[in-house]
Parts: C-alpha cells; structure tokens; sequence
C-alpha cells in the first residue's frame, strides 16, 4: 500500500510540474499512458524518483530531431526498459532491463544505453518482450502540443 502511495504522490507531482501525457498503443493493443518530457528540464528528472511503475505507465521523451540519445540511469531506483523510436513512431531498437543505479552514484558507475531516434520510451522492465516490442515495431501515439 505504501509503494502505492509513493507512485500515486511521485505522479501527481510530475502532473504538477507541467508534465502532459499520451496514450501510446504496444504492438499488441495494450496501452501505455506516458508523461511527456519535452524539454530538458523534464527530460532530465525523468522518473528518477519512482520506486514502482506499473506495466501501464512510462515517460516519453521527446527530442527535436532523430538524432543519438544516451540514456544514463544515475538517479533511477527501478530497471527499466528503454525504447528508441525513430520520428516515423516505429521502433529503432529495445534495450531491456537496464540496470537501475542508486542517487549518488558516482558517474564511472552508472548504467547507460545509447540509440537512435527522435522518441525515447521508458516502461517499467519486462513490459516490452511482454508486449511484443521489438525492432520495427509501430507505436501509436500522438503528442501533445507544448503548452
């Protein structure tokens, strides 16, 4: 019940700080609603602070360009996986189960995954073989103007 909470106050919080969401449909219909970090303020906290992610919930970062994207996981408490979508929304690659690392790691020991695209989905680990994402793949989603 605790770690509900904690998710329930670590989304609010997110929802707080500016943060839209969008539904974006796996390869197999089940839905993802994802907070929205466009910009770096946003893309930079990520879910840093979450301890517990269900299948149904994740991030999508939004970048200007399809260009390479290093993912560093220096401050997630959770594994995570971790998506690259090329600007068509079809998937570019998948790098499962990336090893969360604790708060204040120091840099040579954080977890990292590099990729190419212009979208990056991060869902809580296992969620993508579960739901039949892989390379190729089309995503269905929509995002959402900036406010």
């Amino acid at each position: 019940m605790k770690v509900f909470f904690l998710l329930l106050a670590s989304l609010f919080i997110a929802a707080c700080g500016g943060y839209q969401t969008v539904s974006i449909t796996l390869p197999d219909g089940f839905v993802v609603n994802a907070l929205v970090a466009d910009t770096p303020k946003k893309q930079e906290k990520g879910l840093m602070f979450v301890k517990d992610l269900p299948e149904n919930k994740g991030m999508l970062f939004v970048f200007n360009q399809e260009e390479e994207q290093a993912f560093w996981m220096k401050n997630t408490l959770i594994d995570l996986d971790i998506i690259f979508i090329g600007a068509d929304k079809k998937v570019n690659s998948v790098e499962p189960e990336v090893p969360h690392s604790y708060t204040y790691t120091p840099d040579d020991e954080v977890a990292y995954s590099l990729g190419y695209g212009q979208y990056v989905l991060e869902l809580a680990s296992k969620t993508a073989a579960k739901h039949g994402v892989t390379a190729g793949a089309p995503l269905g989603f929509t995002v959402p103007d900036k406010k």
